[in-house]
């Protein structure tokens, strides 16, 4: 099991670099993961958009000799050309570059030539605190604005792949929120319920769910003791699947502006054909950097 980002680099790096598209590549954070992705043998990146844009975005030391630039100014050209790169099988993962979200993704689902494939995309934060010994694989918080039953449990199906692809075969997933009792008036915990029900009747194999559980007995068994909760999941969260996206987002951004330098992060969107790196604006290079790599353990497990 990976525990944290130095060990999946270790098991990444076994496997050859993997040809990764960046849509709306002209960006110097972007071009700045990119070339620590591609120096660290994880890529090899095809860039696409204005070539003049790519060259004065890129870091001085990145050397665009040996790197293929598709030189394409326009931004819907961009999505399209760099869809069918992933539809012809000629790219592994797709990353998003200096474009909106909902641009991108608009194209992603497009009937015509998209590259959806589950029933439902959403948005994996794979987040590392010197606080927790674990990986946490938070979700979702950044693509799934409907948090019904249905769509929860897809959400959860999702955040398992990327469990798998870390060497967590049996995920513990708790369905977080605001108290540890199912309460009526609280959606989220009548949701958590019937979750933690239908993995119990093995309706959702391969994941361990417990809910609902306040953020505290996800991670401190401490916690589970002191409050009297008797729980699979209490202590050990592999998986935080939040009540909704306004909690995941900034349960996140929490983490990622107040960490103190003590949490490392990384996001993806899983339910296309490849995976999908859609960094925020916010995020630094080294965390964009941490994308691609949990990315790149994706395509090289097939998940």
């Amino acid at each position: 099991m990976i525990t944290n980002f130095k060990e999946a680099y270790e098991r990444a790096i076994q496997f050859p670099p993997r040809r990764t598209v960046i849509v709306a590549a002209g960006d110097n954070d972007v071009l700045e993961a990119v070339h620590m992705a591609k120096q660290a043998k994880l890529i090899e990146p095809i860039l696409i958009d204005s070539r003049v844009k790519i060259e004065s975005s890129a870091p001085s030391d990145f050397s665009l000799d040996t790197v293929e630039i598709i030189d394409e100014p326009d931004k819907l050209n961009q999505c399209k050309l760099g869809l069918e790169l992933i539809r012809s099988k000629q790219a592994d993962i797709l990353m998003k570059g200096l474009i909106s979200t909902p641009v991108l993704f608009k194209e992603v689902l497009n009937k015509e030539y998209g590259i959806r494939k589950g029933k439902l995309l959403s948005h994996v934060g794979v987040i590392k605190s010197e606080k927790y010994p674990k990986l946490i694989l938070m979700t979702d918080g950044g693509i799934v604005t409907e948090t019904t039953l249905e769509n929860k449990i897809e959400i959860i199906k999702n955040a398992v792949l990327v469990a798998n692809a870390l060497g967590i075969n049996m995920p513990k997933a708790a369905l977080l929120s605001a108290i540890e009792t199912v309460t009526p008036n609280i959606q989220s915990t009548v949701d958590a319920a019937i979750i933690t029900k239908m993995c119990e009747r093995g309706q959702l194999p391969g994941v361990i769910c417990d809910g609902p559980l306040a953020l505290d007995n996800a991670v401190s068994i401490e916690s589970c003791r002191h409050k009297g909760i008797v729980s699979s999941v209490g202590g050990e969260m592999d998986i935080a699947v939040m009540p909704n996206i306004e909690s995941g987002n900034i349960f996140y951004k929490v983490l990622l502006y107040l960490g103190g330098g003590l949490v490392e992060t990384a996001g993806l969107v899983i339910g296309a054909m490849v995976p999908v790196v859609v960094p925020s604006r916010a995020d630094s290079p080294e965390n964009k950097y941490n994308s691609i790599l949990i990315a790149n353990l994706m395509a090289n497990t097939g998940k």
